[in-house]
């Protein structure tokens, strides 16, 4: 049985999905101040999670008091290189989003 999912020199169905990187992603925090400074970072974690629609977002962000929702703009981060990952449960991860490309609601 063959079970690694790359560097193979023989033609092998890794199962490898494409997706469509959504046009923004978005992210919530319970507070604003140091974001609009330093943009999202993982901080003890190892990514930054971001959903693919405001409502689940501000719905999440609502476990941790008042949401402050951020919009990503994925597509242009992509445009200038930054990778994404997606996640088996649906999330996107980013290592970081500078905050020019964040914008506020």
């Amino acid at each position: 049985m063959i079970r690694a999912n790359q560097g193979h020199s023989i033609m092998v169905d890794v199962e490898l999905e494409e997706v469509l990187l959504p046009e923004e992603l978005c992210h919530v925090r319970k507070m604003y101040g140091i974001y609009q400074h330093q943009g999202l970072i993982p901080k003890s974690r190892l990514y930054v999670y971001l959903l693919k629609d405001r409502d689940t977002a501000v719905k999440v962000g609502r476990h941790h008091g008042k949401p402050v929702l951020y919009i990503v703009k994925s597509s242009e981060m992509s445009r200038d290189g930054f990778p994404f990952y997606l996640s088996k449960n649906g999330g996107w991860l980013m290592k970081e989003v500078l905050v020019k490309y964040l914008e506020k609601i």
